[in-house]
């Protein structure tokens, strides 16, 4: 299911009628089948786009096309939860998000919102741990008192549970050690390119970003200043600056090369592949 942004406003208006225009004239196409990178500085309009894709808001310009849903100033939206449940949103602290006293209902809890059948629910229950590198041991325990990484799994998994067309993270890899995210890694690559989602992240995360993301917009002010192939974005190094946007190692090394060397070795996602192709220039 795709996402498409078209001219898209919002101005927040607090109790004391302060207006803040958050987002101004954005244009954002998120297609099936690949992950779409949003990166800028705090404030700078990345939260309230996830907010406008999942209707906890709507725009006070332009439209938002969501599959088949449209979205648009004042919209009223007939069964909005027939679009919500193709849309799975996984917040920055997944322990927020957490309503029930073991990993069992907490995976159950959407599926119970959106009415689907016992038999059903039990299955995708344990699928959707194992999608997401967990056993049943973890069905009754705690969700509270589990690590950081495995918060974040069972979060995964309870959006995984009603299988969402899009899926949604805002910040994934706060707070995971490496082993943490390399499986977060390859279970983005496998929802990818065996399952076709259409995968958004909010990220300050670039190197983790540079593995597992094939776009990347950078936002400005509100303001998409830079949108492309997630080489060319991090590569840009006037953009990066002025945003204050890490450049990932992989980028910084490949760059320091051209520069030292002259030996233009190009860019790669993995570190591995990297060094692969240093050694064939030195043969």
């Amino acid at each position: 299911m795709e996402v498409k942004f078209s001219n898209v406003g919002y101005i927040y208006n607090d109790k004391t009628n302060f207006s803040n225009e958050v987002l101004k004239d954005v244009n954002l196409h998120f297609k099936n089948g690949l992950v779409h990178a949003l990166v800028g500085k705090s404030g700078s309009g990345k939260t309230t786009i996830l907010e406008l894709i999942n209707a906890l808001i709507t725009p006070t310009k332009g439209y938002i096309d969501v599959g088949n849903f449209h979205l648009e100033k004042n919209a009223r939206l007939k069964n909005i939860n027939n679009m919500r449940v193709k849309i799975g949103l996984v917040f920055q602290f997944p322990e927020e998000q957490f309503f029930c006293k073991t990993v069992k209902q907490e995976i159950e809890f959407g599926m119970n919102c959106f009415h689907y059948k016992t038999r059903t629910i039990e299955k995708r229950v344990i699928d959707s741990l194992k999608m997401v590198g967990l056993d049943e041991s973890y069905l009754d325990r705690d969700p509270f008192t589990l690590s950081h990484g495995e918060m974040r799994s069972v979060a995964i998994a309870s959006v995984l549970a009603f299988n969402p067309k899009i899926i949604v993270l805002d910040e994934p890899t706060v707070g995971l050690d490496s082993d943490c995210k390399k499986n977060l890694a390859r279970m983005i690559r496998i929802l990818k390119t065996r399952y076709s989602k259409n995968i958004i992240i909010v990220s300050h995360d670039t190197d983790f970003l540079l593995k597992v993301a094939d776009s990347v917009s950078v936002l400005e002010n509100g303001q998409i200043v830079l949108t492309g192939n997630k080489y060319d974005v991090f590569s840009n190094d006037k953009v990066m600056k002025e945003n204050n946007i890490k450049v990932p190692k992989i980028i910084q090394f490949s760059n320091l090369v051209k520069k030292k060397k002259n030996i233009k070795i190009g860019y790669r996602d993995e570190i591995n592949d990297l060094i692969k192709d240093i050694y064939r220039y030195v043969k």
